[in-house]
Order: structure tokens, then sequence, then C-alpha cells
């Protein structure tokens, strides 16, 4: 059975950092596709950051420049780097492996607030 366990989340002030991780089990093959999506309260689901077995990433417009995705493939965990938050940034952060098949985690919530 394949799961997802996401940590990291948490309440942080306008301006701050915050590392999400996120651990696949259950897959013994590589994982094609890591990454991160995020849904706000009233939003759809939007993608935050991808990233490829080869290094390959792509990121919303929203997070370039403030958000780094990464990876280690041997651990198959998927980490995002959240910095220079804004309250825009409220939302549940969901991380995904792609590999043939699509698989999400539950979610962790990020709120930026004063």
């Amino acid at each position: 059975q394949v799961q997802l366990v996401e940590s990291g989340g948490g309440l942080v002030q306008p301006g701050g950092s915050l590392r999400l991780s996120c651990t696949v089990s259950g897959i013994t093959f590589p994982i094609r596709v890591m990454g991160w999506y995020r849904q706000a309260p009233g939003k759809e689901r939007e993608m935050v950051a991808i990233l490829d077995k080869d290094g390959g990433s792509e990121y919303g417009d929203s997070v370039k420049g403030r958000f780094t995705v990464s990876r280690d493939n041997s651990e198959n965990t998927v980490y995002l780097q959240l910095n220079n938050l804004n309250p825009e940034d409220t939302a549940v952060y969901y991380c995904n492996a792609f590999s043939g098949s699509l698989y999400w985690g539950q979610g962790t919530q990020v709120t930026v607030s004063s």
C-alpha cells in the first residue's frame, strides 16, 4: 500500500519560513515526479512546485523565487522550502508522487498570520 506522509506545516508570521517534508512508502521503483500542490479555502487546488527524478523542476508563478523544491531519491522524500511567506500562502499543502499512478498525501496546514 502506497502512503505519503507530510510534515512541517504550522503557523508562521509574514516574512517567515517553513520546510515541508513528504516521505513516500510502498513504492519500490524510482518515482518519476514528486511535487507539492496547495488549496486555500474557497479556491481550487494549484500547483506549487514539481520535480522529476532527473532534477527538472517547475514552479507556480506566485511562489517563484521564494519556494524551493528538492528531493532525496534514496529516501523517496520530497521537500519544500518556503521563504518570505505572506498571508496569501495560507493553505493546505499536499504532496504527490507520480510513477504510472498518481498518489496524494493527506495534506498539512500552513497558516501565515501575525
